[in-house]
């Protein structure tokens, strides 16, 4: 259900009334757009006086693929939380920090098989590798279409031989990743507890755009709220859609304007 059908509007909103409503937010394509260059998707001011507003209200807390270091350089927001790595790597006010101890466990795999994609794409054009503490992200949105079936092969095989690692996949990118039981619902589920924020007269909201935010969304069923951001072309366990980060920034000003 789109968010700003008037009646689906109205039922959201009095879902929210006299709750508390943590908020917990993906990052690429939900807060900022998807950009061809990633180390170029910074906030802009709006959003960010945005979340500075509802983090005085709220607890806020950014849960994204992207390395904690370079989430909390977009961000420059000091009273929100970080999720950062799928919500391997977390912190936030109050000396917050969690890092997870069987993903950290997997770092030694993650160097291996990032020395292996690199010699093994070297003849790929267009690729890029982004190194995260807790995994390796391999862009291909200008790898040419003739050789991405090539690199989509060889990143398989890397993968398959190194059974600590696990391949997930997000909008033109590849992400190997320590197979172990975390991801970003799990992260979610372990910030409410962490806030004493699991309990009745809490709402979570979770706005996301892509596959691995999906984890969150079903985390969630039965206990707060998903909001799929983009245009709905699949299957979602969201149960509501906003189209654009555009369409976000204006539900931000709505939840501020209705004193939510």
């Amino acid at each position: 259900m789109h968010l700003f059908e008037p009646e689906v509007k109205r039922e959201l909103l009095d879902r929210l009334a006299g709750e508390q409503i943590p908020l917990f937010l993906d990052y690429d394509g939900t807060l900022t757009p998807i950009v061809d260059d990633p180390s170029q998707a910074v906030l802009d001011e709006r959003m960010r006086e945005l979340l500075a507003s509802l983090a005085e209200r709220h607890s806020v807390a950014l849960v994204s693929g992207r390395d904690l270091p370079t989430l909390q350089g977009f961000a420059r927001l000091e009273q929100v939380y970080y999720a950062g790595s799928h919500g391997f790597d977390i912190a936030g006010p109050g000396g917050l920090k969690q890092r997870n101890a069987e993903g950290e466990a997997c770092v030694e795999e993650l160097d291996k098989a990032q020395a292996e994609l690199e010699g093994r794409l070297a003849n790929i054009a267009g690729w890029a590798l982004e190194r995260k503490a807790f995994a390796l992200a391999v862009h291909f949105r200008h790898v040419a279409e003739g050789e991405r079936e090539q690199l989509a092969a060889t990143v398989q095989e890397i993968v398959a031989a190194h059974p600590k690692l696990r391949l997930g996949h997000g909008k033109m990118v590849f992400e190997l990743q320590p197979d172990v039981p975390w991801d970003k619902g799990r992260a979610v589920l372990w910030l409410l507890e962490a806030l004493g924020l699991d309990k009745p007269g809490v709402t979570p909201l979770y706005l996301g755009d892509d596959w691995t935010d999906e984890d969150a969304f079903k985390a969630l069923q039965g206990k707060g709220i998903g909001i799929f951001v983009g245009e709905l072309e699949r299957e979602t366990a969201a149960q509501y859609q906003l189209s654009s980060v555009e369409e976000v920034k204006q539900f931000f000003e709505l939840l501020l304007q209705e004193g939510q």
